[in-house]
């Protein structure tokens, strides 16, 4: 039986009026929900139709109404309305999806202070980026009739948002809209098929839909690149001081000038051959002036989604090989129990002195 729309509203705000207070739901609190223009003892009629029909239960014979199962389905099918989110609720869900890779940035940092500290050398630490990084899914969250949120997930678990803000007002109809072409159209792909996809609709859509297109996908592009970057963190720069080979300023500020200006990675040695787990390059072997007369060791780390890190020690020639690489093993397979594999590293340590 097809439900009339007035019985629809007061179904709907005895449910709202139960999920609020969790209390039976009288008449009177339905009139005052519902805004019908009715008597409550119409709405009691109403409400024992509803009751027969099994959309509704009364718990006791003097008590008010409370929603059935079959009550609360019609309304999540049909009557329910669409929660908009506040920007402190959005931030605090996109503060959670993004802790993983904030965890991840702070252990791998810390690990490289740590290591740094026992072997008295500098250290680098860095994930390296996936190959391949897309956009997993779009989310556009309406604040008000001007400006929405556009909340960016990529295929690595990593959620960016960014507020827009239009010239013109923006209808709920025309954000679903936007949300489909989006999610139909821009998700799995590269920055470049972005681009070429974004060249593509230009010439087949109208201006204003194309330019709010076109805004969350530059924005979308934007958080691609960021993932696609990596960025080095060096730690124990100074140890190098400690060390007789960089004693004298002048042959130390080089290589330290060179170590703290490469955070993003563009001139260190962070490649890891042939799929080793272990690289070493010693002297000369090492493309950069800069590190002609050093060393460089470094361990590879499993960081899971398909990603995978780097830490190196960087030191003298004649550091001690052996140390150094025990301890770079100890971290890295710790890492990568603790990102790759989600347990926690082994309580007995193999980096003894």
């Amino acid at each position: 039986m097809e439900l009339t729309n007035r019985k629809k509203r007061i179904l709907r705000a005895i449910v709202e009026i139960y999920i609020s207070t969790a209390e039976p739901v009288g008449s009177k609190a339905v009139a005052e929900q519902a805004g019908l223009d009715i008597s409550t003892a119409t709405i009691r009629n109403e409400m024992a139709d509803l009751t027969e029909l099994g959309y509704l239960e009364q718990p006791h014979t003097s008590a008010g109404r409370i929603p059935s199962p079959m009550g609360y389905r019609l309304y999540v099918n049909e009557l329910m309305g669409e929660h908009q989110l506040t920007m402190q609720e959005t931030q605090r869900i996109n503060d959670a999806l993004n802790l993983k890779m904030e965890e991840l940035d702070r252990v791998i940092d810390r690990a490289g202070k740590v290591l740094s500290q026992i072997s008295d050398y500098p250290v680098f630490t860095m994930a390296q980026p996936k190959q391949r990084v897309t956009v997993k899914r779009y989310d556009l969250l309406m604040v008000e009739e001007n400006a929405f949120i556009a909340v960016v997930m990529t295929d690595n678990s990593v959620v960016r948002n960014k507020l827009i803000h239009l010239s013109d007002e923006l209808s709920d109809t025309q954000l679903q809209l936007l949300s489909t072409v989006l999610n139909s159209s821009f998700v799995g792909l590269t920055v470049e098929e972005m681009e070429q996809t974004l060249d593509k609709m230009e010439t087949r859509s109208a201006p204003g839909a194309f330019h709010l297109i076109s805004l969350v996908v530059q924005y979308a592009i934007e958080v691609l690149e960021e993932q696609r970057s990596q960025t080095i963190h060096t730690s124990g720069i100074t140890h190098l001081l400690e060390h007789p080979e960089y004693r004298s300023l002048d042959k130390a500020k080089p290589l330290m000038t060179y170590l703290a200006e490469n955070q993003e990675g563009s001139r260190l040695p962070v490649s890891m051959e042939n799929g080793q787990n272990m690289n070493i390059l010693i002297g000369p072997e090492n493309v950069s002036e800069a590190l002609k007369d050093t060393s460089v060791v470094m361990a590879s780390y499993d960081i899971g989604d398909n990603m995978r890190g780097v830490i190196g020690v960087v030191g003298p020639t004649r550091m001690d090989y052996a140390k150094v690489t025990a301890r770079l093993s100890y971290f890295a397979d710790s890492l990568t129990r603790m990102f790759g594999k989600g347990e926690l590293p082994p309580g007995d340590g193999n980096d003894q002195e």
